[in-house]
């Protein structure tokens, strides 16, 4: 069974990674642990907006083409 993707969720655990990291009392793994994790978030929420984005110009183009 494939995962849907929550973006609101995923914008809101980057926000808590860069608290954690911005706050500076991580130890170098841990730090490094949570800014991988972010990169992919990151990338996760791009892909999906790159995806809307995508989604809405076609509706949008085909809204046009039947009016």
């Amino acid at each position: 069974m494939k995962k849907t993707f929550d973006y609101e969720k995923s914008v809101l655990r980057l926000e808590e990674i860069v608290q954690l990291l911005e706050n500076g009392e991580l130890s170098l793994n841990q730090s490094i642990k949570l800014f991988e994790e972010g990169t992919k978030l990151s990338a996760a929420c791009y892909d999906f907006l790159d995806k809307a984005e995508q989604k809405i110009t076609l509706i949008s183009e085909i809204s046009d083409t039947e009016e």
